[in-house]
């Protein structure tokens, strides 16, 4: 198809944020590569702390699970524009994978025009070089005091002429209102490109739907193409929150392997969930350990019987370190870490375990560490941005000696510079290197550990030695996904959204 011009565009819209949209464009990622056409992602603007290194700098994990779900390279123009959130009125800016100060200080709806020259031209290069483009919108498209500056939906929609699904999530209720009223909104123009309508997260017998997608097509003339079946543990990593709100996280994993748990290795790991936590979809392999109980924690109580405290990454670590305190996550932690049990820190977290921050650019802020390793964190103004394999140093003992001579692959994405704390060297207290060239440290108990290192648990290698198991691969996981849409969406529709 590519010979023939540009590629076709399907993109998938949502009447809400969280209401599936992430995972149905991997899924159609997946579908559409399995019909041998050529497929890449695309999201004009993506807001999360949650990112993955590629050639160029840094995008959005979703638009990188979406590149590797349509067999391609994932590549900063996939989403041009990421908007990293460090409190509620600031995010910083990174355009084209890279960390953007200018656009960071500026207005978000002065950005938008500013940004889109850019967006749009990174969308119809990836259309020249693709049979097809799966596109993402972003929350969603009718918030009418927002709409004369969203470059990430309909404005997108109109100039890739793109085949649009809109998907509600029917669990949560009023989801027929909730496809009538955002189609309502739109401008007549913008309403041609809804293709089709799609429930998400349907619990129950479908024919008691009925009438309702028919007076729905009545009123609009969109069919509904699709009901997809409640789905609890699809394998993808959730792109917004952390928590399972009960469903899967309580109980024990058992269905990734069958596989033994390794002698010693933890059955429930407590990860710290606070309120700027970044990158957190990397310990979503951990769902799917058999034997494992991972559970996201907001107050001191929920460390009581925790075999493993992990401090996951921070968009600000001072910040997230304050609100530790305010919980007394902080003492919990310390005091976990004395009783002996395992605590592992990764990228803001492995800075949060250290003695001190120091911020002489204003990047992060100044403040006390946990002081669970003699190390001092400096935010720098430049970013590290890379993908690294490290092998891991030696260690006799400790919860963590299972990982002596293991190599992993990961990835950095940090400001901190961490190093060993000078007053404390010549006083003799010293980190031992855990992995080298400043990726990682631990104490000398060697039950703590801290990492810049993210990816930790993506690594089958690792899971292997700390588990004795390993989790679904990526690709199976896409191809799960596949599979479900081909099953639940009505006969033809997703070819039919390629015809002129």
């Amino acid at each position: 198809m590519s010979g023939e011009g540009l590629a076709r565009c399907v993109m998938v819209l949502g009447t809400t944020s969280g209401a599936g949209k992430s995972w149905l464009a991997t899924a159609l990622c997946r579908w559409y590569a399995r019909q041998g056409l050529k497929v890449a992602p695309f999201k004009a603007q993506n807001m999360s702390n949650n990112a993955r290194v590629v050639a160029g700098g840094e995008i959005g994990s979703a638009q990188y699970f979406q590149a590797l779900a349509a067999r391609t390279v994932p590549d900063v123009r996939m989403n041009p524009l990421l908007l990293k959130p460090e409190s509620d009125t600031r995010s910083q800016v990174v355009l084209l994978g890279q960390v953007d100060a200018e656009l960071s200080r500026m207005a978000w709806r002065g950005r938008s025009a500013v940004v889109w020259p850019q967006v749009s031209a990174a969308l119809d290069a990836l259309r020249a070089e693709n049979d097809v483009v799966v596109i993402e919108g972003a929350g969603s498209p009718a918030e009418i005091n927002l709409k004369d500056s969203d470059i990430v939906n309909m404005r997108t929609a109109v100039h890739a002429q793109a085949r649009c699904l809109l998907v509600t999530d029917i669990d949560r209720g009023g989801a027929f209102a909730h496809l009538y009223g955002t189609w309502h909104l739109l401008e007549p123009a913008e309403r041609a490109q809804i293709r089709g309508f799609v429930l998400n997260r349907f619990r129950g017998d479908a024919a008691l739907l009925a009438p309702g997608p028919r007076m729905l097509q009545d009123l609009t003339g969109v069919p509904t193409v699709a009901t997809l079946p409640m789905w609890w543990r699809h394998g993808l990593p959730e792109e917004d929150g952390v928590f399972d709100e009960g469903r899967s996280a309580s109980a024990m994993n058992d269905s990734a392997t069958g596989a033994p748990v390794q002698p010693g290795a933890p059955r429930v790991i407590a990860v710290i969930a606070y309120p700027r936590i970044s990158n957190l979809d990397e310990f979503q392999p951990l769902k799917n350990v058999p034997g494992v109980q991972l559970r996201w924690v907001r107050s001191a109580s929920g460390l009581g019987d925790a075999d493993w405290i992990i401090l996951p990454g921070s968009k600000q670590s001072s910040a997230d370190l304050q609100w530790m305190r305010e919980q007394g996550l902080d003492r919990a932690v310390a005091a976990h870490a004395a009783r002996g049990g395992a605590v592992l820190g990764v990228c803001g977290g492995l800075q949060m375990l250290g003695e001190a921050l120091v911020d002489p650019h204003g990047i992060d802020g100044n403040g006390p560490g946990l002081g669970l390793l003699p190390l001092v964190t400096v935010f720098e103004s430049g970013k590290t941005v890379r993908q690294r394999d490290a092998r891991f140093e030696p260690q006799a003992d400790g919860p963590w000696r299972a990982l002596s001579g293991v190599t992993m692959s990961g990835y950095e994405i940090h400001h901190g510079q961490t190093q060993q704390h000078p007053a404390m060297a010549v006083a003799g207290d010293i980190a031992q290197p855990a992995l080298p060239a400043g990726l990682g440290w631990r104490n000398a108990e060697g039950n703590v550990l801290g990492l810049y290192l993210h990816g930790m648990f993506e690594d089958s290698r690792v899971l292997r030695a700390l588990f004795g198991a390993s989790a679904p691969t990526l690709d199976s996981v896409f191809d799960g996904l596949a599979d479900f849409v081909d099953r639940h969406f009505e006969p033809g529709v997703l070819p039919s959204l390629l015809q002129p």
